[in-house]
């Protein structure tokens, strides 16, 4: 059964989950690992979802039990910036640089909770540091709307913005559920609909003003 659109990680396999496999590739063979990664990319853009469905069936087909949302959220933290190089902007002003910056710390932060949730004493303090860094990333994201021509443009990323909000106060209220009820799951699925609005910001961006 796939997840469909319904949950974030059917968005972040392709970038966090196999392209990275085919950059390790690249080194034995570059054609093979192009040829792989334009294929994917193409069809991933005609049928969204696809790569998370291939993915799933061959974990099934293989009896494995991983739990996709952990897994991926834990990934997240070392994937590198040429295998998510959609999410990143080419611009070289400071302006556009910084949100580069707080993007990525902000993913970095949120995949370490997989990892943090079960310490509560740590986990604590991971929650204020995803805290700052949710501010930090808007603080950053005002500071480009300047940067972005037309009325249009800027409503679309005022639009991504508040996306980008409702989703941190969704956030928000998972880890008090969680603090009541122990679904750890909730909250790995929560900290990638963050990483994925966090992503649509910076596609945002880069088709107003790249």
């Amino acid at each position: 059964m796939t997840m469909g659109d319904d949950t974030p990680v059917t968005s972040l396999i392709l970038p966090v989950l196999i392209r990275p496999v085919l950059s390790q590739l690249e080194r034995y063979d570059l054609s093979a690992s192009q040829t792989l990664r334009a294929a994917f990319t193409k069809a991933e853009a005609a049928y969204a979802g696809l790569t998370y469905d291939l993915v799933v069936g061959i974990m099934r087909h293989a009896e494995l039990g991983v739990n996709m949302n952990e897994s991926i959220l834990r990934l997240q933290g070392s994937a590198s910036e040429t295998d998510v190089v959609e999410f990143r902007l080419s611009r070289s002003e400071d302006t556009f640089q910084e949100l580069n910056k707080k993007s990525t710390g902000l993913k970095k932060i949120l995949s370490r909770i997989p990892d943090e949730i079960t310490d509560r004493k740590t986990f604590l303090e991971t929650i204020k540091e995803i805290a700052s860094a949710i501010k930090k990333l808007l603080d950053a994201v005002n500071e480009v709307a300047a940067f972005i021509p037309g009325s249009t443009g800027k409503q679309a990323l005022e639009q991504r913005k508040r996306e980008f909000v409702k989703f941190s106060k969704r956030f928000s209220n998972t880890l008090k559920e969680y603090f009541k009820e122990g679904q750890a799951n909730a909250v790995f699925i929560s900290a990638l609909y963050l990483i994925h609005q966090t992503n649509m910001i910076m596609v945002t961006v880069k088709n107003k003003c790249e």
